[in-house]
């Protein structure tokens, strides 16, 4: 791992490292095709490549040269690259590539991807009006020459039925994760394209697409048995009936993800963070029309035994919420401006996180109050026993008393702190 001012630094420490192969490079200057060929000569077993760039820098490969290095570097199996704005095509051809992540793409004039062994790819593009790459051609393609994919995340803002549609046609069975977000366009018939050409999703991600609780019943019913992670952040469509009834059917269900999607003011939205990358880590999603107003008094109660992660961040329409998740451990009510600290019931005994930015001085309170009262209840009481007309309960003396071992009193602490965060 490097952070790097230059290709000079990068290029003067390779050569020393004929056996590396792992590298992950953070570029602090801008990056071409020079660092490919000092690579592709010095690290001659490079199995795993990452290039992620800062700020200021700017990645100015071309697709030539990336399609160039790919296709000769027959050790390469891990490749992540961002800022990827000046590719302008793609046409990736290798045997070893198992996993493919480009970030900022923007225009593919062509976009061909053929690696028989891939297993994941990423596709990010940047959110340009004028973005021309054809991503009916670009779905197409992948399901034909990757037809080993598991784990698919394309985020664009031109993603739309027709593109999933020809997922569909290329049969991607084995299919585990598929992430189809910022796509506005996406509705109701995707979902079902969505249901016919997967057999066993784990986890779905249409993140700021306008699916209904009709789609949500059709998802519920295709995978109530794999599916484990949903995510449905700015999909204004989508109502809490839609979310109860997706808690209720889908019994494995450990993350869900509704950020955005019970607004009640259009002025609410902003970027916000939420779960589902591919990787597990926290995603910004950039702000997205609202099509839909919900009215501001909502109650949403769901309970679960398996549900680990949820997120309601800017679901400003929920004016009561009743959670009973005994396996809850992370909780995100970031902007969730409309909440009665009065109708707030939390009954997730294993809370860790609860995320609280935003919300008023009250609500805060009542979250403190209610996470502090359930360690409270889980604090090692005195042993009492009822008198023989059973009025009232007294203490046992205190030699009865016995002291938990230093060993269960760290377990209990450790299991029920909770911390409530504001920033």
């Amino acid at each position: 791992r490097l952070r790097a001012a230059g290709v000079s630094l990068v290029g003067a420490l390779l050569p020393r490292c004929p056996a590396l192969s792992r590298l992950s490079l953070r570029m602090e200057s801008d990056v071409d095709a020079t660092i490919l060929a000092c690579l592709a000569f010095s690290c001659p077993s490079l199995g795993t490549l990452e290039i992620s760039m800062s700020d200021n820098a700017v990645n100015r490969m071309t697709g030539e040269e990336l399609s160039r290095f790919v296709s000769e570097k027959h050790s390469l199996s891990v490749l992540k690259i961002g800022g990827c704005c000046n590719l302008g095509f793609l046409n990736l051809n290798s045997s070893s590539l198992s996993i493919l992540w480009l970030s900022d793409l923007c225009s593919l004039s062509k976009s061909v991807i053929n690696c028989p062994n891939m297993s994941e790819i990423s596709l990010c593009f940047t959110q340009q009006s004028n973005d021309c790459t054809d991503l009916v051609t670009l779905m197409d393609g992948l399901g034909r020459t990757c037809p080993n994919l598991k784990n698919m995340h394309i985020s664009s803002a031109q993603l739309s039925n027709e593109a999933v549609f020809a997922l569909e046609g290329a049969s991607l069975r084995g299919l585990c994760m598929l992430s189809l977000i910022l796509g506005s366009k996406i509705t109701d018939a995707a979902v079902a394209s969505i249901v016919r050409s997967c057999a066993s999703l784990e986890l779905l991600d249409l993140s700021g697409s306008s699916i209904s609780d009709n789609g949500v019943g059709m998802i519920c019913k295709a995978f109530p048995h794999t599916l484990s992670r949903l995510l449905l952040a700015l999909c204004p469509n989508v109502t809490t009936c839609g979310i109860q009834f997706a808690t209720a059917q889908l019994p494995l269900l450990q993350l869900m993800d509704c950020g955005m999607t019970l607004c009640a003011s259009l002025q609410n939205e902003k970027q916000g963070p939420y779960f589902g990358e591919i990787n597990g880590a926290i995603r910004f999603c950039p702000k997205l029309p609202t099509s839909k107003k919900q009215s501001s008094n909502q109650k949403l109660i769901i309970k679960h035994g398996n549900l680990k992660k949820l997120s309601l961040w800017g679901c400003s329409a929920i004016d009561a919420l009743y959670l009973n998740c005994p396996e809850l451990n992370d909780l995100n009510l970031n902007s969730c401006t409309n909440l009665n600290p009065e109708r707030l019931l939390l009954q997730c005994p294993k809370l860790k996180n609860v995320h609280a930015s935003g919300c008023h001085d009250m609500l805060i309170g009542a979250i403190r109050n209610q996470v502090l009262n359930e360690f409270a209840a889980a604090e090692p009481h005195l042993p009492c026993k009822r008198l023989a007309d059973g009025s009232k309960r007294v203490q046992l003396p205190q030699f009865a008393q016995q002291e938990p071992s230093q060993d269960k009193k760290g377990i209990d602490l450790r299991r029920n702190q909770c911390t409530v965060h504001l920033d």
